[in-house]
C-alpha cells in the first residue's frame, strides 16, 4: 500500500513540475496579457494543486493534509479572483487583446 501511495504522489509531483514548467514557459511566449494570464492560471491551478495533492498523500490522515487542503482551497478561490480583478483592470485601462485575424479576414 506504501508503495502505490508513494507512486501516486510522486506522480503528482512529476506531472505539477511540468504543468508549472509549461506555464511558465507560456508566460515568457505569450505575447499579451490575456494570454499570459491563462499561462499563469495553469501554473496556479494544475501545477500548485498537485504539487499539493501528491503532499497530501505523503502526509496521510493527519492534521498536515486538513492545513494542506485548507492552502489548495484558498488557492482555489484567491487564484481566479486574482486573475478577474487583473483582467479587469487590463480592460480598463485600454490593453486591447492581440486576436488572430484568420484567413479571409481584412487586415487594417
Amino acid at each position: 500500500m506504501t508503495l502505490l501511495v508513494d507512486v501516486l504522489s510522486w506522480a503528482c509531483f512529476v506531472a505539477g513540475g511540468f504543468f508549472c514548467i509549461v506555464g511558465a514557459a507560456g508566460m515568457l511566449r505569450m505575447p499579451d496579457v490575456y494570454t499570459r494570464m491563462h499561462a499563469a492560471s495553469v501554473i496556479e491551478t494544475l501545477g500548485a494543486g498537485l504539487m499539493l495533492a501528491g503532499m497530501m498523500l505523503q502526509a496521510g490522515l493527519t492534521l498536515v493534509t486538513v492545513k494542506l487542503a485548507v492552502i489548495a482551497l484558498l488557492v482555489m478561490f484567491a487564484s481566479p479572483t486574482a486573475s478577474h480583478a487583473l483582467a479587469r483592470a487590463a480592460m480598463v485601462r485600454g490593453v486591447e487583446p492581440l486576436l488572430d485575424r484568420g484567413e479571409g479576414a481584412s487586415k487594417p
